[in-house]
């Protein structure tokens, strides 16, 4: 695993709504350049940017149409190599995000797989061989070309999924992994990944990674492919890392990821710790925490005690963490983000308690996903300091409320949430137990109950976690004796060698001796 990972805590950019620097209503690359040193100086040294290369935006550039371009609404490719510099020259580290289960419509390569006669790009997408034949369990395209046949799409319809084969071929149609139209399309994706990490950016974060070969419900074909795009990494850029969006880290670390993200779908529960309707996380305290950690656990145990699995505070396709958690919750939910293994993911503004925007008309292809894309709040000028253009012209309208946080105003509070998750990233610096790598044991996590509370484990020392986010004192049987609190937020809990009483509303890391 590359080194810088061991201690990365990772700022994710939606680069269309973070800075606009030329006042055309939109966030660029050299907006994003204007506030490195704000997020150098929260403490984050990764970032994750959104996808930044060209397209028609009916997915929020999710639908590339050049995957060695950078749209021209941010900026130039030049552009994009002195955003990478500026990240190396202040000690940080970038992932650019990489979609390789499909391109746009407008993708030449797509261009040129309608057309009837054959070409180097027949094959290049799924299609069946006839237009009356659609893909079995797939959505697809159809009555779109002169080419006779139906185009398998992975998301919105003007998504063709790129062909990387059938783990089980079952139609004369479906053409194995090794067959020429599969290969060309993982040689081709390579050739995109060597383009971007020879310009300077460090690594990925890989959309959708499960989705690539397809009739392989076991991802065994998928796991093989990924695998290969490891070991030409290892040789060619062994320091580039590598992050998959999939949700299933026993399977994405087995197929060569060094991270996988929690996802806000499948079984991982982590909704549960944040966005339900009673959130673990919330004062309320009528959450449950214990169907998440039993999960963790059984992932956790199939990575081999990695700890590689990511858990993001939010990101561009989820509820803001401010819709259903406010205050202390928020300082406390992320004393457990900034306290867990794998590399923590803050998503731009969720640092300043950024709150999601209600009644959002959709913005490309946003829809319900619209409310937590508004733009970064940076002060109290026009626009919250986000852009010059008139409002109306704005990307997504900004939060209007009167009372809308803002960057400038929480960095002058010493008692914001920007200053705690500021103070939370220093001290897991500090403390290597709290690295991407120290290993995790959860000491209770009871159904229906608080706290939560866990062990963090590295070479030289021992941390006892404890967060109770309930408005009600707690207590667990614990003989625990700590030496000192290396954090602490609200009132300590109390010790007697036996049980350990929690204080309500409180987070605390404790040093065992």
């Amino acid at each position: 695993m590359p080194k810088w990972l061991d201690n990365a805590v990772f700022y994710e950019i939606y680069p269309q709504s973070f800075r606009d620097s030329n006042a055309d209503g939109i966030g660029d690359i050299p907006g994003i350049i204007e506030k490195l040193d704000y997020i150098r100086e929260l403490g984050c040294n990764a970032i994750w940017l959104n996808p930044c290369f060209q397209s028609p935006f009916g997915d929020a550039g999710y639908d590339v149409s050049d995957y060695c371009q950078t749209a021209p609404r941010y900026g130039t490719n030049e552009d994009l190599k002195r955003l990478f510099q500026e990240v190396h020259r202040r000690e940080m580290h970038i992932l650019l995000d990489l979609i390789p289960g499909h391109t746009s419509v407008e993708h030449p390569w797509f261009r040129q797989s309608m057309r009837a006669e054959r070409s180097d790009f027949t094959d290049r997408y799924v299609w069946t061989d006839s237009i009356w034949e659609h893909p079995e369990g797939m959505d697809c395209l159809c009555g779109i070309s002169e080419r006779d046949g139906a185009c398998a799409i992975n998301f919105f319809s003007h998504q063709p999924a790129l062909n990387y084969g059938f783990y089980r071929p079952s139609r004369p149609w479906q053409q194995p992994m090794d067959a020429p139209g599969p290969r060309a399309t993982l040689e081709a994706m390579k050739d995109v990944m060597r383009f971007w990490l020879r310009m300077g950016c460090d690594g990925f974060r890989v959309d959708m990674a499960s989705s690539l070969v397809k009739n392989d419900p076991e991802s065994k074909g998928t796991m093989a492919l990924w695998r290969e795009v490891r070991s030409f990494l290892a040789e060619e850029f062994p320091e580039a890392a590598m992050v998959s969006e999939w949700g299933e880290p026993d399977k994405s670390l087995a197929g060569g990821f060094h991270m996988d993200f929690l996802l806000h779908f499948g079984p991982s529960h982590y909704n549960d710790l944040f966005r339900c309707a009673e959130p673990f996380f919330s004062s309320r305290g009528k959450g449950d925490v214990s169907k998440f950690v039993e999960t963790y656990r059984a992932n956790y145990a199939k990575t081999g005690g990695t700890g590689l699995i990511c858990i993001p505070s939010g990101n561009h396709d989820m509820d803001r963490l401010a819709r259903r958690l406010r205050g202390d919750e928020l300082k406390i939910a992320f004393a457990f983000l900034l306290s867990m293994p794998g590399a923590p993911f803050i998503y731009y503004g969720d640092e300043i308690g950024m709150r999601y925007v209600e009644g959002l008309t959709s913005v490309e292809g946003g829809y319900g996903r619209t409310g937590s894309r508004s733009p970064m709040q940076w002060d109290a000028s026009v626009n919250a300091g986000f852009s010059a253009a008139p409002r109306d012209r704005l990307y997504i309208p900004l939060d209007q409320g009167s009372d809308r946080p803002t960057a400038q105003a929480q960095m002058a509070d010493k008692t914001s949430l920007y200053h705690e998750v500021k103070r939370l990233i220093s001290i897991r610096q500090e403390h290597e137990a709290l690295h991407s790598g120290g290993t995790i044991e959860f000491v209770y996590a009871e159904e229906n109950a608080y706290p939560l509370a866990y062990l963090r484990t590295g070479a030289a020392e021992q941390l006892l976690v404890i967060l109770n986010p309930s408005a009600q004192a707690a207590a667990f049987p614990g003989a625990y004796i700590p030496a000192r609190a290396v954090y602490q937020f609200g009132a300590q809990a109390e010790f007697d060698g036996e049980r350990i009483t929690v204080p309500p509303c409180s987070a605390g890391f404790y040093a065992l001796a």
